[in-house]
């Protein structure tokens, strides 16, 4: 019987999962990146950082910020709603000035007390995908933009209601991040990431020494589940050896890209148990599909085409949700609702962030400015990132991996089956946790990890479910699990 590679029958995954949008999507990027490398390459080492971190400490370029931060304070951006109370930054540091490469950034200060709220970076994955156009106006930013491309109105379960939040465009390339060594876009890859997301972090501190004590907290979604853990580890190794100590005291990922094998098997399985495909062909998929063999079955990757071909055209990254039909700017004033996210809204957000006056209030180069960047060659993607999990939980950094539920892409099947791997004794056994007077969620407490699901939510969780996802994470934020009954909170 013919055997095809994991590589390839992800190539028959991949071909029948693509929005209906015209352009890649943050979870397109995901399966693209899949599809380029090879699944012979080795899972990812722990040496790497070890052997690293004298050099990159000792090399890392460190610049006077002197100036810098009023330079990047934001008087307003235009089309912002009236009344806000809050400061918000943005601007560029320089990661290597020998190759002209600086990385892009947004920060928000919390509008209550910012000194007492500890401080929250946020990344977005892809890879090659950006933080400014899905974190910050699409998700669980202070803003969102309305269907005219031109304003913005307020989102009331923005994450700076508890802290204050970074938002990152990394690596060079994405967004308005940018490196004047065009050869720079084509060697992108993990290690490269982490270690310039690591540059910018303590030049950012430097510019923002009021933040070098606070607590430290590292979010993201998607292949964020690389970059997250990845610069976790990166900077518990810089710490040995750095007087420049970062405070990190956790991270969590959302429907986050972990492990290779169970989040193939993860997704195959959600399809069947969302009713999704048929029966039939789910017992092929059960019967020949081993996806931690490195050959898959011609008969297997027969069978999870159908599968996908059987879901029908459907949103993949969330199973529920209405499709964009109308990518058009409307000119009618009426305000967006954070209620009601609009499956539209990568259009709006790429038409405000190319306004000219809206780069020249950021601070940003004028840019042909997407939601995703194509880097050509991405050439440090491990299999699995669950050793450095390991890493963190024995370094006793906190950890959350929390997951959408209606997101298909990177399912709740997928997170579940990769922890399980990790074989954690349970500390607080499965129980639903509560938003407002409504369940928001499951909660289960391992030892060095905790998952949480998100009731009704996608692949992008704060879009969809923002008055969850607050909960959720101040919850992470202040050392408790998510409410176990009604409450009046977040």
């Amino acid at each position: 019987m013919k055997k095809l590679s994991l590589h390839a029958c992800f190539l028959n995954l991949s071909l029948l999962v693509l929005l209906p949008y015209s352009k890649a999507s943050q979870a397109d990027k995901l399966e693209e990146l899949i599809l380029s490398r090879s699944s012979q390459k080795p899972p990812v080492t722990l040496s790497w950082a070890e052997e690293d971190a004298l050099k990159t400490h000792s090399s890392a370029y460190v610049a006077s910020q002197e100036g810098q931060k009023q330079a990047d304070k934001i008087a307003a951006l235009p089309g912002q709603p009236y009344g806000v109370n809050f400061d918000q930054y943005s601007g560029y540091v320089t990661v290597d000035p020998k190759a002209g490469r600086a990385l892009f950034y947004y920060f928000v200060e919390s509008p209550y007390n910012p000194s007492t709220k500890p401080l929250v970076l946020w990344l977005n994955g892809g890879p090659g995908c950006s933080s400014l156009g899905y974190g910050a106006f699409e998700e669980l930013g202070p803003f969102r933009i309305n269907s005219d491309g031109k304003t913005l109105y307020r989102n009331k379960y923005a994450w700076n209601e508890v802290a204050n939040v970074l938002f990152l465009e990394s690596p060079a390339g994405v967004g308005f991040s940018y490196s004047n060594t065009t050869s720079d876009y084509d060697h992108s890859g993990d290690k490269p990431t982490a270690k310039d997301a690591y540059v910018f972090l303590i030049n950012w501190l430097e510019r923002f020494p009021e933040y070098k004590t606070r607590n430290f907290y590292i979010t993201g979604e998607s292949y964020a589940g690389h970059y997250v853990p990845q610069l976790a580890y990166t900077i518990l190794v810089n710490n040995k050896f750095s007087q420049q100590n970062i405070n990190l005291k956790g991270i969590a990922i959302g429907n986050a890209w972990i492990d290779d094998v169970t989040g193939t098997k993860g997704i195959v399985d959600y399809l069947w148990t969302h009713a999704l495909n048929s029966d039939q062909t789910h017992e092929l998929i059960e019967k020949y599909c081993d996806y931690s063999s490195e050959n898959i079955s011609q008969i297997c990757s027969n069978a999870t085409r159908r599968a996908l071909t059987e879901k029908g055209n459907i949103d993949f990254y969330n199973i529920y949700a209405p499709l964009c039909h109308d990518s058009s700017l409307k000119n009618e004033s009426s305000s967006g609702s954070v209620y009601d996210f609009d499956p539209c809204s990568d259009y709006y957000g790429e038409a405000y962030l190319n306004r000219p006056e809206v780069q020249l209030a950021l601070h940003a180069k004028p840019t042909n400015w997407s939601h995703c960047s194509d880097l050509i060659d991405w050439n440090d993607s491990p299999t699995t990132i669950l050793p450095v999990i390991k890493y963190l939980t024995d370094s006793n950094i906190v950890l959350w991996i929390y997951s959408g539920d209606t997101d298909a892409r990177v399912p709740v099947t997928s997170s579940r089956y990769a922890i399980n791997t990790l074989k954690l004794p349970i500390q607080v056994p499965w129980r639903p946790w509560y938003s407002g007077n409504e369940v928001g969620g499951y909660v289960v407490k391992y030892k060095g990890v905790t998952f949480v699901t998100v009731r009704g939510a996608g692949h992008l969780v704060p879009s969809w479910q923002p008055a969850r996802a607050l909960t959720l994470i101040f919850s992470f934020l202040y050392g408790s699990l998510p409410p176990a009954s009604p409450w009046k909170g977040y």
